[in-house]
């Protein structure tokens, strides 16, 4: 005779047993919270005072019109300051706050110097506050700073168009002549793409560590791109995966998934752009124009790479140089007229992402292709595509550095 032996069911919680595992969630918050406050309203014991005060202002922005400067000033420290005076190419000089000087903690306030500038002349701005520490900020080239109207709009959405639209479509065009290879020339442009696109994200988080050094230090703008980079790669492979458990990856979802990525590292060559002409350096921003348009007729090539085995139609051409494109005239407009260092940072760390993601989905196709057809992955013609994708966007570099 054999016992048969249930196994043991879980016990259902009654209403009052979840009660009291919501109660054991919740108590160690409200205690937690209530250290916080203990500590910040009694302090830690000790009286020691500061060496010196701990201040920091960052000028945001340093705004030229014809009745002088108008500055930008946040505060990130953790104390409140106030500032007692206002220093322009080492002379005194009156100024009005608003709301006020004394600026709280994440607080801003705009300063305005009446101040008779000189085209194309260099100013520095100091600002003194009451502790004697003083914030420096630079005008290199003395130009007006544009404003927000109709033709200025326009103005950088041509440019936009030219550097963004223009050249990716021009590349996209060469779509016909790379249907005519053969397997194993698709494979090559395939690694070409993933050349191509390599080459992006690095250039993209380069840029992007750039202005994260120059965001307010509170704000941490190098691990803001490090943080972005990471929660778009991974929430874009969670989507990619879902949509492979529903109807698989197909070349035109791949090409969107680049043009995408392109778009966002588009945005951040608009922000140089706006940038560049809102300081007053024209000749910087011409020479930028010239050498992105070049730079960015090679990415056309990457986004038609996986559509070499569809039928895709003139409408998929153009919403894919409008979606890589198109953020191009976002950028200018945004680095024309509101340029923060912060979001730019972000904005950058979010396309590294979204390109490293295209970067492993295009590779897992060269490895399909390649156990299908029984070749080796890593061929001498891939490794040699995957080297002149690399080669072709460092030498278009080139010009706008």
């Amino acid at each position: 005779m054999e016992l048969q032996v249930e196994p043991n069911k879980p016990n259902k919680p009654n209403k009052k047993t979840s009660k009291i595992i919501w109660i054991w969630g919740v108590v160690p918050l409200i205690l937690l919270v209530a250290i916080v406050y203990l500590i910040s309203s009694l302090g830690t014991g000790i009286k020691d005072k500061a060496v010196a005060p701990i201040e920091v202002l960052d000028i945001q922005r340093i705004i030229l019109t014809e009745d002088g400067f108008t500055l930008k000033v946040l505060n990130t420290g953790p104390e409140e300051v106030t500032i007692a005076q206002v220093v322009v190419n080492d002379a005194f000089w009156n100024a009005d706050f608003s709301p006020g000087a004394t600026i709280e903690r994440f607080g801003q306030t705009e300063i305005k110097i009446p101040y008779g500038w000189v085209e194309a002349d260099p100013y520095t701005i100091v600002l003194i506050t009451t502790n004697g520490l003083l914030f420096t900020g630079e005008v290199p080239i003395a130009a007006m700073t544009p404003e927000v109207d109709t033709n200025r709009f326009l103005q950088y959405a041509l440019i936009g168009f030219y550097v963004g639209v223009v050249p990716v479509g021009l590349g996209l065009l060469w779509f016909p002549f790379m249907r005519r290879f053969s397997e194993r020339g698709i494979q090559a442009v395939l690694a070409l793409t993933v050349g191509l696109l390599f080459f992006l994200v690095i250039d993209t988080f380069q840029e992007g560590f750039e202005l994260g050094a120059t965001a307010p230090g509170v704000f941490q703008g190098t691990g803001i791109v490090w943080f972005a980079a990471l929660l778009s790669f991974l929430f874009l492979v969670a989507v990619d995966q879902a949509s492979e458990k529903k109807g698989g990856t197909s070349g035109k979802r791949v090409a969107y998934k680049i043009a995408g990525g392109i778009g966002l590292h588009n945005l951040g060559e608009g922000l140089a752009i706006g940038a560049a002409f809102a300081t007053g350096e024209s000749a910087l921003g011409t020479f930028l124009i010239i050498g992105f348009t070049l730079h960015n007729v090679t990415e056309g090539v990457g986004i038609a790479a996986p559509l070499l085995k569809d039928k895709p139609n003139w409408k998929t051409f153009l919403t894919l140089a409008v979606v890589a494109g198109g953020p191009a005239i976002i950028g200018t407009w945004t680095g024309g007229f509101v340029f923060n260092p912060t979001l730019a940072a972000l904005f950058f760390g979010i396309g590294a992402g979204a390109i490293l993601q295209v970067v492993y989905v295009i590779s897992k196709m060269i490895l399909r292709e390649a156990s299908k057809s029984g070749s080796p992955a890593v061929s001498w013609t891939n490794f040699t595509g995957l080297t002149l994708g690399i080669l072709i966007m460092y030498a278009t570099a080139i010009l706008v550095n």
